[in-house]
Protein backbone atom coordinates (compact mmCIF):
# COMPACT_ATOMS: atom_id res chain seq x y z
CA UNK A 1 0.00 0.00 0.00
CA UNK A 2 2.70 2.52 0.78
CA UNK A 3 3.94 2.58 -3.18
CA UNK A 4 0.24 3.11 -4.40
CA UNK A 5 -0.07 5.84 -1.92
CA UNK A 6 3.43 7.23 -2.94
CA UNK A 7 2.04 6.44 -6.72
CA UNK A 8 -0.91 8.48 -5.73
CA UNK A 9 0.94 11.70 -4.44
CA UNK A 10 3.01 11.87 -7.07
CA UNK A 11 -0.18 11.85 -9.63
CA UNK A 12 -1.58 14.40 -7.59
CA UNK A 13 1.25 16.55 -7.59
CA UNK A 14 1.50 15.95 -11.63
CA UNK A 15 -2.21 17.07 -11.70
CA UNK A 16 -1.58 20.11 -9.59
CA UNK A 17 1.89 20.97 -11.76
CA UNK A 18 -0.92 21.49 -14.27
CA UNK A 19 -2.44 23.79 -12.79
CA UNK A 20 0.58 25.63 -11.67
CA UNK A 21 1.67 25.74 -15.55
CA UNK A 22 -1.31 27.96 -16.59
CA UNK A 23 -1.24 29.77 -13.56
CA UNK A 24 2.47 30.92 -14.37
CA UNK A 25 1.50 31.61 -17.91
CA UNK A 26 -0.69 34.49 -16.83
CA UNK A 27 1.92 35.61 -14.38
CA UNK A 28 -1.07 34.88 -11.50
CA UNK A 29 1.12 32.33 -9.03
CA UNK A 30 4.16 34.78 -8.93
CA UNK A 31 2.34 37.45 -7.67
CA UNK A 32 0.02 35.10 -5.03
CA UNK A 33 2.90 33.64 -4.01
CA UNK A 34 5.65 35.15 -4.50
CA UNK A 35 7.66 32.65 -6.05
CA UNK A 36 10.38 33.14 -8.46
CA UNK A 37 8.63 32.35 -12.26
CA UNK A 38 11.61 30.38 -13.30
CA UNK A 39 12.01 28.41 -9.96
CA UNK A 40 8.28 27.56 -10.70
CA UNK A 41 8.79 26.96 -14.56
CA UNK A 42 11.87 24.69 -13.75
CA UNK A 43 9.71 22.61 -11.29
CA UNK A 44 6.86 22.25 -13.52
CA UNK A 45 9.27 20.82 -16.55
CA UNK A 46 10.63 18.38 -14.54
CA UNK A 47 6.71 17.31 -13.75
CA UNK A 48 5.45 17.49 -17.77
CA UNK A 49 8.60 17.56 -19.82
CA UNK A 50 8.15 17.74 -23.53
CA UNK A 51 10.80 15.30 -24.78
CA UNK A 52 13.22 13.09 -22.53
CA UNK A 53 15.99 11.24 -24.29
CA UNK A 54 15.61 7.43 -23.93
CA UNK A 55 18.00 4.40 -24.61
CA UNK A 56 17.38 1.01 -25.59
CA UNK A 57 18.07 -1.70 -23.02
CA UNK A 58 16.66 -4.71 -24.73
CA UNK A 59 14.48 -5.79 -27.50
CA UNK A 60 12.86 -9.60 -27.43
CA UNK A 61 10.58 -10.77 -29.34
CA UNK A 62 6.92 -11.78 -28.05
CA UNK A 63 4.87 -13.56 -30.81
CA UNK A 64 6.55 -13.69 -34.96
CA UNK A 65 5.19 -10.25 -35.21
CA UNK A 66 5.32 -8.35 -32.16
CA UNK A 67 8.70 -7.28 -30.59
CA UNK A 68 9.01 -5.38 -27.00
CA UNK A 69 11.27 -2.45 -26.55
CA UNK A 70 12.43 -1.71 -23.49
CA UNK A 71 13.79 1.78 -22.90
CA UNK A 72 16.06 3.46 -19.85
CA UNK A 73 16.83 6.87 -19.15
CA UNK A 74 19.74 7.88 -21.56
CA UNK A 75 20.82 10.90 -18.90
CA UNK A 76 20.97 10.69 -14.94
CA UNK A 77 17.18 12.16 -14.25
CA UNK A 78 14.14 9.29 -14.24
CA UNK A 79 11.58 8.96 -16.52
CA UNK A 80 8.50 11.03 -15.28
CA UNK A 81 5.57 8.74 -13.36
CA UNK A 82 3.06 7.21 -15.26
CA UNK A 83 -0.52 5.78 -15.13
CA UNK A 84 -1.04 2.34 -15.91
CA UNK A 85 -2.70 2.64 -19.18
CA UNK A 86 -0.88 5.90 -20.45
CA UNK A 87 1.23 5.73 -23.72
CA UNK A 88 4.27 7.63 -24.71
CA UNK A 89 4.89 8.78 -28.30
CA UNK A 90 8.53 7.71 -29.75
CA UNK A 91 10.09 10.11 -31.82
CA UNK A 92 12.24 8.74 -34.70
CA UNK A 93 14.20 9.60 -38.72
CA UNK A 94 13.64 6.68 -41.25
CA UNK A 95 15.51 7.37 -43.77
CA UNK A 96 15.57 10.85 -43.82
CA UNK A 97 11.91 11.16 -43.02
CA UNK A 98 11.19 12.19 -39.66
CA UNK A 99 8.42 10.99 -37.90
CA UNK A 100 6.61 9.37 -34.56
CA UNK A 101 4.15 6.56 -33.42
CA UNK A 102 2.53 6.52 -30.01
CA UNK A 103 2.32 3.29 -28.40
CA UNK A 104 0.69 2.42 -25.24
CA UNK A 105 3.25 1.73 -22.46
CA UNK A 106 3.14 -2.45 -21.63
CA UNK A 107 5.29 -2.43 -18.60
CA UNK A 108 3.54 -1.67 -14.98
CA UNK A 109 4.24 2.25 -13.44
CA UNK A 110 5.31 0.17 -10.31
CA UNK A 111 8.46 -0.61 -12.30
CA UNK A 112 10.03 2.73 -12.27
CA UNK A 113 13.43 2.29 -13.34
CA UNK A 114 12.12 1.46 -17.18
CA UNK A 115 8.96 1.81 -19.36
CA UNK A 116 8.70 -0.74 -22.33
CA UNK A 117 6.91 -0.65 -25.49
CA UNK A 118 5.14 -3.45 -27.68
CA UNK A 119 4.98 -2.99 -30.98
CA UNK A 120 2.96 -5.12 -34.00
CA UNK A 121 4.51 -5.35 -37.40
CA UNK A 122 1.83 -4.10 -39.97
CA UNK A 123 1.63 -5.64 -43.21
CA UNK A 124 2.56 -2.01 -44.88
CA UNK A 125 4.33 -0.51 -41.59
CA UNK A 126 6.56 2.30 -42.39
CA UNK A 127 7.93 2.72 -38.44
CA UNK A 128 6.49 -0.80 -36.88
CA UNK A 129 8.92 -2.27 -39.42
CA UNK A 130 11.44 -0.37 -38.51
CA UNK A 131 11.25 -0.77 -34.71
CA UNK A 132 10.46 -4.47 -34.78
CA UNK A 133 13.43 -5.05 -36.93
CA UNK A 134 16.17 -2.66 -37.20
CA UNK A 135 16.26 -1.12 -33.64
CA UNK A 136 18.84 -2.62 -31.67
CA UNK A 137 20.29 -2.28 -27.91
CA UNK A 138 22.07 1.30 -27.15
CA UNK A 139 20.29 2.85 -29.91
CA UNK A 140 19.13 6.29 -28.43
CA UNK A 141 15.07 7.83 -29.05
CA UNK A 142 13.34 11.03 -28.35
CA UNK A 143 9.69 9.96 -26.32
CA UNK A 144 7.78 11.95 -25.27
CA UNK A 145 6.02 12.01 -21.45
CA UNK A 146 3.24 9.74 -20.51
CA UNK A 147 -0.24 11.12 -21.56
CA UNK A 148 -3.62 9.59 -22.24
CA UNK A 149 -6.55 9.06 -19.89
CA UNK A 150 -7.57 5.68 -20.47
CA UNK A 151 -6.92 4.62 -17.16
CA UNK A 152 -8.29 3.31 -14.41
CA UNK A 153 -10.22 6.03 -12.12
CA UNK A 154 -11.42 4.76 -8.57
CA UNK A 155 -13.36 8.23 -7.81
CA UNK A 156 -15.64 8.22 -11.02
CA UNK A 157 -15.10 3.83 -12.33
CA UNK A 158 -16.47 1.09 -10.82
CA UNK A 159 -14.64 -1.87 -8.59
CA UNK A 160 -15.31 -4.38 -11.19
CA UNK A 161 -13.53 -3.52 -14.93
CA UNK A 162 -14.01 -5.28 -18.09
CA UNK A 163 -11.17 -4.99 -20.64
CA UNK A 164 -11.82 -5.67 -24.09
CA UNK A 165 -8.57 -5.96 -26.54
CA UNK A 166 -8.07 -7.19 -30.07
CA UNK A 167 -4.41 -7.89 -31.54
CA UNK A 168 -2.27 -5.48 -30.13
CA UNK A 169 -4.44 -3.50 -27.71
CA UNK A 170 -3.15 -5.74 -25.03
CA UNK A 171 -0.52 -3.72 -24.29
CA UNK A 172 -2.20 -0.78 -21.87
CA UNK A 173 -3.87 -3.87 -20.23
CA UNK A 174 -1.00 -5.82 -19.66
CA UNK A 175 0.65 -2.93 -17.94
CA UNK A 176 -2.57 -2.74 -15.51
CA UNK A 177 -2.42 -6.17 -14.85
CA UNK A 178 0.63 -6.37 -14.08
CA UNK A 179 0.64 -3.15 -11.58
CA UNK A 180 -2.36 -5.58 -10.03
CA UNK A 181 0.14 -8.15 -9.63
CA UNK A 182 2.76 -6.08 -8.27
CA UNK A 183 0.41 -4.13 -5.69
CA UNK A 184 -1.60 -7.55 -4.60
CA UNK A 185 -4.71 -4.70 -4.49
CA UNK A 186 -6.69 -3.16 -6.47
CA UNK A 187 -10.49 -3.83 -8.41
CA UNK A 188 -11.57 -7.35 -10.27
CA UNK A 189 -10.37 -7.22 -13.32
CA UNK A 190 -12.04 -9.76 -16.22
CA UNK A 191 -10.12 -9.40 -19.51
CA UNK A 192 -11.74 -11.07 -22.95
CA UNK A 193 -8.69 -10.95 -25.63
CA UNK A 194 -9.51 -11.49 -29.25
CA UNK A 195 -6.78 -12.39 -31.96
CA UNK A 196 -6.59 -13.94 -35.26
CA UNK A 197 -5.26 -17.17 -34.39
CA UNK A 198 -3.35 -18.99 -31.90
CA UNK A 199 -0.09 -18.05 -32.30
CA UNK A 200 -0.43 -13.96 -32.09
CA UNK A 201 -1.44 -14.09 -28.15
CA UNK A 202 0.41 -11.37 -26.91
CA UNK A 203 1.89 -12.13 -23.39
CA UNK A 204 -0.11 -14.87 -24.07
CA UNK A 205 1.86 -17.39 -21.14
CA UNK A 206 1.94 -14.28 -18.86
CA UNK A 207 -1.74 -13.58 -18.99
CA UNK A 208 -3.00 -17.21 -18.56
CA UNK A 209 -0.76 -17.59 -15.52
CA UNK A 210 -2.26 -14.34 -13.97
CA UNK A 211 -5.64 -15.86 -14.33
CA UNK A 212 -4.76 -19.33 -13.13
CA UNK A 213 -2.73 -17.96 -9.67
CA UNK A 214 -4.00 -14.48 -9.26
CA UNK A 215 -7.25 -13.63 -7.63
CA UNK A 216 -9.53 -11.04 -8.85
CA UNK A 217 -8.19 -11.26 -12.60
CA UNK A 218 -9.79 -13.65 -15.13
CA UNK A 219 -8.80 -14.38 -18.92
CA UNK A 220 -10.56 -15.61 -21.90
CA UNK A 221 -9.15 -15.76 -25.22
CA UNK A 222 -10.99 -15.31 -28.23
CA UNK A 223 -9.26 -16.53 -31.90
CA UNK A 224 -11.24 -15.88 -34.96
CA UNK A 225 -9.49 -18.63 -37.33
CA UNK A 226 -8.50 -21.36 -35.19
CA UNK A 227 -5.94 -23.85 -36.03
CA UNK A 228 -6.63 -27.54 -35.47
CA UNK A 229 -5.47 -28.01 -32.35
CA UNK A 230 -7.03 -24.42 -30.75
CA UNK A 231 -9.63 -25.58 -28.11
CA UNK A 232 -11.04 -22.35 -26.99
CA UNK A 233 -13.29 -20.32 -27.73
CA UNK A 234 -14.03 -19.41 -31.55
CA UNK A 235 -15.18 -16.25 -33.36
CA UNK A 236 -15.58 -12.73 -32.42
CA UNK A 237 -15.92 -10.30 -29.82
CA UNK A 238 -19.57 -9.62 -30.63
CA UNK A 239 -22.48 -9.80 -28.10
CA UNK A 240 -22.89 -13.26 -27.14
CA UNK A 241 -19.24 -14.16 -26.34
CA UNK A 242 -18.74 -10.34 -24.22
CA UNK A 243 -22.31 -11.38 -22.40
CA UNK A 244 -21.58 -15.11 -21.60
CA UNK A 245 -18.51 -14.11 -19.82
CA UNK A 246 -19.02 -10.98 -18.41
CA UNK A 247 -22.72 -11.61 -16.71
CA UNK A 248 -24.54 -8.74 -15.70
CA UNK A 249 -23.29 -5.60 -17.15
CA UNK A 250 -24.69 -3.61 -14.61
CA UNK A 251 -21.52 -1.99 -11.67
CA UNK A 252 -19.04 -2.82 -14.66
CA UNK A 253 -16.54 -0.46 -16.39
CA UNK A 254 -15.52 -1.36 -19.61
CA UNK A 255 -12.26 -0.45 -21.93
CA UNK A 256 -12.18 -1.16 -25.31
CA UNK A 257 -8.64 -1.23 -27.49
CA UNK A 258 -7.91 -2.44 -30.46
CA UNK A 259 -8.43 -2.08 -34.18
CA UNK A 260 -11.01 0.16 -35.40
CA UNK A 261 -13.02 -2.58 -36.82
CA UNK A 262 -13.34 -4.14 -33.54
CA UNK A 263 -14.22 -0.51 -31.50
CA UNK A 264 -17.36 -0.97 -33.65
CA UNK A 265 -18.45 -4.33 -33.10
CA UNK A 266 -17.50 -4.57 -29.08
CA UNK A 267 -18.83 -0.73 -29.07
CA UNK A 268 -21.90 -2.20 -30.47
CA UNK A 269 -22.48 -5.18 -28.11
CA UNK A 270 -22.15 -3.59 -25.23
CA UNK A 271 -24.90 -0.91 -26.49
CA UNK A 272 -27.03 -4.05 -26.83
CA UNK A 273 -26.03 -5.16 -23.44
CA UNK A 274 -27.00 -1.88 -21.89
CA UNK A 275 -23.85 -0.60 -21.02
CA UNK A 276 -24.26 3.31 -20.54
CA UNK A 277 -21.93 5.69 -23.04
CA UNK A 278 -20.43 6.65 -19.40
CA UNK A 279 -19.18 2.71 -18.48
CA UNK A 280 -17.47 2.42 -21.73
CA UNK A 281 -13.91 4.10 -22.55
CA UNK A 282 -12.20 3.48 -25.44
CA UNK A 283 -8.43 3.85 -26.67
CA UNK A 284 -7.67 4.80 -30.39
CA UNK A 285 -4.84 3.23 -32.07
CA UNK A 286 -3.90 5.66 -35.09
CA UNK A 287 -5.62 6.35 -37.98
CA UNK A 288 -8.04 3.99 -39.64
CA UNK A 289 -5.94 1.42 -42.06
CA UNK A 290 -8.26 1.97 -45.08
CA UNK A 291 -10.20 5.60 -44.49
CA UNK A 292 -12.71 5.23 -47.46
CA UNK A 293 -14.59 2.65 -45.45
CA UNK A 294 -14.71 4.52 -42.89
CA UNK A 295 -18.79 6.16 -41.97
CA UNK A 296 -19.03 9.29 -43.64
CA UNK A 297 -16.35 9.03 -46.37
CA UNK A 298 -17.87 10.64 -49.38
CA UNK A 299 -19.59 8.83 -52.22
CA UNK A 300 -17.39 9.10 -55.44
CA UNK A 301 -13.63 9.22 -54.02
CA UNK A 302 -11.77 6.13 -54.48
CA UNK A 303 -8.52 7.54 -52.51
CA UNK A 304 -5.95 7.53 -55.27
CA UNK A 305 -7.09 11.12 -55.68
CA UNK A 306 -4.33 13.53 -55.42
CA UNK A 307 -4.52 16.98 -54.02
CA UNK A 308 -2.34 20.08 -53.79
CA UNK A 309 -1.57 21.15 -50.22
CA UNK A 310 0.25 24.64 -50.04
CA UNK A 311 1.49 25.68 -46.91
CA UNK A 312 0.47 29.30 -45.92
CA UNK A 313 3.63 31.37 -46.81
CA UNK A 314 5.77 28.55 -47.88
CA UNK A 315 6.00 25.20 -50.39
CA UNK A 316 3.68 22.90 -51.68
CA UNK A 317 3.37 19.20 -52.60
CA UNK A 318 0.90 16.61 -54.13
CA UNK A 319 -1.06 14.06 -51.67
CA UNK A 320 -3.43 11.24 -51.85
CA UNK A 321 -6.80 11.69 -50.51
CA UNK A 322 -6.69 8.32 -48.12
CA UNK A 323 -3.10 9.54 -46.88
CA UNK A 324 -3.55 11.49 -43.36
CA UNK A 325 -2.61 14.88 -44.09
CA UNK A 326 0.08 14.59 -41.16
CA UNK A 327 2.01 11.92 -42.94
CA UNK A 328 2.07 14.03 -46.08
CA UNK A 329 3.74 16.48 -44.67
CA UNK A 330 6.25 14.22 -43.11
CA UNK A 331 6.92 12.66 -45.95
CA UNK A 332 7.40 16.13 -47.72
CA UNK A 333 9.98 17.07 -44.98
CA UNK A 334 7.79 19.35 -42.86
CA UNK A 335 7.66 18.05 -39.04
CA UNK A 336 4.76 18.92 -37.18
CA UNK A 337 4.95 18.30 -33.30
CA UNK A 338 2.25 15.76 -32.45
CA UNK A 339 1.55 13.44 -29.87
CA UNK A 340 -1.43 10.90 -30.10
CA UNK A 341 -1.92 10.16 -34.46
CA UNK A 342 -5.87 9.25 -33.49
CA UNK A 343 -7.26 12.76 -33.46
CA UNK A 344 -7.70 12.80 -30.05
CA UNK A 345 -4.77 15.42 -28.52
CA UNK A 346 -5.22 18.00 -30.76
CA UNK A 347 -1.21 18.84 -30.48
CA UNK A 348 -0.91 18.80 -34.45
CA UNK A 349 -3.91 21.15 -35.20
CA UNK A 350 -3.67 23.11 -37.99
CA UNK A 351 -5.68 26.13 -39.94
CA UNK A 352 -7.48 25.05 -42.79
CA UNK A 353 -6.94 28.51 -44.62
CA UNK A 354 -9.11 26.95 -48.09
CA UNK A 355 -10.16 23.63 -49.24
CA UNK A 356 -11.97 20.81 -47.60
CA UNK A 357 -10.62 17.65 -45.85
CA UNK A 358 -12.78 14.59 -44.64
CA UNK A 359 -12.29 13.81 -40.88
CA UNK A 360 -13.96 10.69 -39.13
CA UNK A 361 -17.06 11.59 -36.98
CA UNK A 362 -14.62 10.20 -33.78
CA UNK A 363 -12.13 13.25 -34.04
CA UNK A 364 -12.18 14.96 -30.73
CA UNK A 365 -12.10 18.54 -32.38
CA UNK A 366 -13.08 20.84 -30.05
CA UNK A 367 -16.24 23.60 -31.15
CA UNK A 368 -14.05 26.47 -30.48
CA UNK A 369 -11.33 24.86 -33.22
CA UNK A 370 -14.33 23.51 -36.04
CA UNK A 371 -15.94 27.05 -35.48
CA UNK A 372 -12.47 28.49 -36.69
CA UNK A 373 -11.27 26.39 -39.27
CA UNK A 374 -8.70 23.81 -37.22
CA UNK A 375 -8.52 20.51 -38.02
CA UNK A 376 -6.38 17.78 -36.87
CA UNK A 377 -3.88 16.46 -39.90
CA UNK A 378 -3.42 13.42 -38.38
CA UNK A 379 -6.51 12.16 -39.25
CA UNK A 380 -7.54 15.12 -41.73
CA UNK A 381 -7.55 13.52 -45.63
CA UNK A 382 -7.99 16.00 -48.58
CA UNK A 383 -10.60 16.11 -50.77
CA UNK A 384 -9.38 19.10 -52.86
CA UNK A 385 -6.46 21.34 -53.38
CA UNK A 386 -6.04 23.05 -49.83
CA UNK A 387 -4.08 25.48 -48.02
CA UNK A 388 -3.13 25.31 -44.70
CA UNK A 389 -1.74 27.20 -41.41
CA UNK A 390 0.81 25.22 -39.48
Amino acid sequence: MAFREARDAITDIAKAGMVITRKVASGILADERRLDPDTVERVVSGLHPGRVLARVASVYDETESATTIRLVPAGDDPFPPFVAGQYIAIYLDIDGVPTSRPYSISSPPTHTGYMEITVRELPDGFVSKHLCHSVRAGDLFEVSAPAGRFVYDPLIDTDELVFIAGGSGVTPFASMIREAVDLKSGPSMRFIYGTRTELDVIFGDELMGVACCEEGVDLKLVVSEPGPDWTGTCGLLDRDIIGEFIGPAKGKTFFVCGPPAMHVLCEGALRELGVPEKRIKTEASGPPPDVTMVKGWPEGFTGEEEYTVKIAGGTSFRALSAEPLLNSLERNGMTVENLCRSGECGICRAGLVSGSVFMPDTTAIRKSDAAFGYIHPCVSYPLSDIEIRI
